[in-house]
């Protein structure tokens, strides 16, 4: 899509001076735009996203909700073919940086609770619908089923055709088995939902979330998430992050069992090149069964 630059300046109220592509991602194409009171911003727009922008947007504010220093890229505008953010200069994660995130991360999974699993909002991972459906959150006892049912069966059905019989048995065994893998009860906790290292920018000495599928959801998704493809000083945002919100025991072994819906996702989207990682995590967590 070529970038609107009359709407961006509707929308933020300054006209767009300079327009520089920066590729495209999924159906996007994205932008660094100058206005002409000298800010830079970022722009993703596609001809027709409103679903997917909509939901970013949506999920970046309710995580920035969750109280002062929240580390989150805020919103400047959105609309069906837009979504502006600030220019947020990426920069190499110190050491230092890696710990403020992880004990900012803690702070947002402990702060600000929310009541349900799900989100008021239909949900995008990537450009792929995400069922948000709110459910009780019943002490925590809801998650397993409700991960099972809104995160594991969509993805399998989507991505069966790239998966054997066998697979597609081993993985409705984790399903049939979620109670006994998933761990002592959690409360929901506002989370990112799509962790990984890309969806992690490193900007002005610390860790802004970006590109969300944010939900009620368990916490241990989000850590589990920022393991699958290795962020940086991954050891250091871990112990930060328990110093201020210990982890239950036995959270380790459950990491491929969190791993196994966005490796269904990616399945989904982009075949059977991720379905031996899927299988693996699925072997995983059912080890835990014993």
């Amino acid at each position: 899509m070529v970038l609107d630059r009359e709407r961006i300046g509707d929308l933020l109220g300054v006209p767009a001076e300079r327009v520089t592509d920066r590729g495209s991602s999924h159906a996007w194409t994205l932008h660094r735009v100058r206005l002409a009171d000298g800010r830079e911003v970022f722009v993703k727009a596609a001809d027709d996203q409103a679903g997917v922008f909509a939901a970013e947007a949506a999920g970046l504010r309710w995580l920035a909700a969750a109280g002062p220093g929240t580390p989150v890229a805020e919103v400047l505008a959105a609309d069906d073919h837009h979504l502006v953010l600030p220019w947020l200069p990426a920069e190499s994660p110190s050491a230092e940086a890696a710990e403020r995130f992880g004990r900012e991360l803690a702070g947002l999974h402990s702060s600000s609770r929310p009541a349900e699993y799900g989100a008021p909002w239909p949900g995008y991972i990537a450009e792929l619908p995400l069922d948000n459906t709110l459910t009780d959150a019943d002490g925590g006892v809801a998650w397993p089923r409700w991960y099972a049912e809104r995160r594991l069966e969509p993805f399998l059905r989507s991505g069966a055709r790239h998966l054997s019989t066998s697979d597609v048995r081993l993985f409705e065994r984790v399903i049939e088995e979620i109670d006994a893998l998933a761990g002592p009860p959690e409360p929901p906790s506002r989370i990112h939902g799509d962790l990984w290292s890309g969806n992690l920018l490193w900007s002005g000495g610390r860790g802004l979330l970006i590109d969300p599928a944010a939900h009620g959801g368990h916490r241990e998704t989000d850590l589990a998430m920022l393991a699958l493809f290795g962020a940086p000083h991954i050891s250091r945002v871990l112990a930060a992050y328990d110093e201020v919100a210990p982890l239950p025991a036995g959270w380790r072994e459950r990491v491929p069992l969190h791993q196994l819906h966005p490796l269904l996702v990616h399945v989904a989207l982009f075949g059977g090149s991720y379905r031996g990682s899927a299988v693996d995590a699925a072997e995983a967590a059912l080890a835990l069964a014993g």
